[in-house]
């Protein structure tokens, strides 16, 4: 089931193993992407579809230091490498547009104050230039505020189309803006967007409406994750929320759904899978922790339509050829995740240079 085509939206996917976004941090400090970074795309085509790592809607938002934009002409122009290389190898591929929110931090932003729903800081501390620090209490956001990013978004996804991407995925998840609204431990507003789940979550509808309105909907793709407690994240109902979102984003004909089925630090559980495969009628794209032989079955089985696979792509740039062959594979190395240069990021050996 892993190697039978699928149709997302506007996308016809060549296989059900797509490559999840991964930050790693290889753009400049102007966050402009590379000649490096289409290689490492390109490498990979062979997924149904790849999803770029979190790209920046504005500058002065960044978490991870040398993360890509798309909010300038000219990082429009250098992304054009990217896609024109992996389409060149016959592959698919979307940008991730994300807005870090509170995980930002003024440190590696020029002294720009980081944002969020409410004025409640992550835990623990951040990486910047001057060595760690303590993350820093946010602003929270003015309404007005709110309407100039729904703005931003559209206007990166229109550059992302420019760019020649096809599609775009609008990242919701892992505790970032979009996520700091949907869930009750980091949102406590008590106007239009906090309180209940219609509330919270309508940062995000009006976000999709927008974007939607900038490209279609078949090219837009949207990413969960309600459990996750990744930066800070906490939610006193994941079930209920995923059960209203999934049932809620029926009305935006999206090109997909892409959902975290656990939390990377096991503080909470839940499967969430089922709910939203009840709730939801679109393609469904499951995330974290699949063997290729669980994906296979969770398809076959009609749980979802399709399985992201992260640290599989990272150290094998030939992922699907692999799985198909039932070769070994490569084992992804930690230690230059977010390192400068080609070192563990487009030196991972082939099945053919092995």
């Amino acid at each position: 089931m892993l190697f039978t085509p699928l149709k997302a939206g506007a996308l016809t996917l060549s296989n059900r193993m797509l490559m999840a976004p991964l930050t790693r941090a290889r753009a400049d400090l102007a966050h402009m992407p590379n000649d490096l970074m289409a290689e490492y795309y390109a490498q990979r085509a062979s997924a149904g579809l790849i999803v770029t790592e979190c790209t920046m809607i504005a500058p002065d938002t960044s978490a991870f230091v040398t993360e890509p934009g798309i909010y300038s002409p000219e990082q429009v122009t250098a992304w054009k490498k990217v896609t024109d290389a992996v389409h060149a190898k016959g592959g698919k591929i979307v940008m991730q547009i994300w807005h870090a929110g509170r995980a930002a931090h003024p440190l590696l932003n020029h002294g720009a104050v980081n944002v969020a729903p409410s004025a409640i800081a992550i835990s623990g501390d951040i990486q910047t230039p001057s060595g760690k620090v303590p993350h820093a209490v946010p602003h929270a956001l003015t309404t007005a505020e709110i309407s100039t990013l729904v703005q931003a978004f559209a206007s990166a996804a229109k550059h992302a189309i420019a760019a020649g991407f096809d599609g775009v995925e609008v990242h919701g998840a892992n505790g970032y803006l979009i996520d700091q609204f949907l869930r009750d431990g980091s949102n406590q507003r008590t106007d239009m967007y906090g309180g209940t789940m219609e509330n919270r979550a309508r940062f995000l509808f009006e976000v999709l409406t927008a974007v939607c309105a900038a490209i279609g909907s078949e090219r837009v793709g949207l990413r969960l994750s309600p459990l996750n407690s990744f930066n800070s994240m906490i939610d006193s109902d994941p079930l209920g929320l995923i059960a209203f979102l999934a049932e809620r984003l029926n009305d935006f004909k999206l090109a997909y759904v892409h959902l975290m089925r656990a939390d990377f630090f096991q503080q909470q559980t839940g499967d969430v899978m089922p709910v939203a495969r009840a709730n939801y009628k679109g393609v469904l794209i499951g995330n974290m922790g699949y063997s290729s032989d669980e994906a296979a079955a969770a398809i076959l089985d009609k749980k979802l339509d399709a399985v992201a696979f992260g640290t599989g792509f990272l150290a094998n740039p030939d992922l699907p050829a692999r799985v198909r062959a039932g070769a070994v594979l490569n084992q992804p190395d930690q230690a230059t995740f977010y390192t400068p240069g080609a070192k563990g990021y487009t030196d991972y050996p082939s099945m053919q240079a092995v």
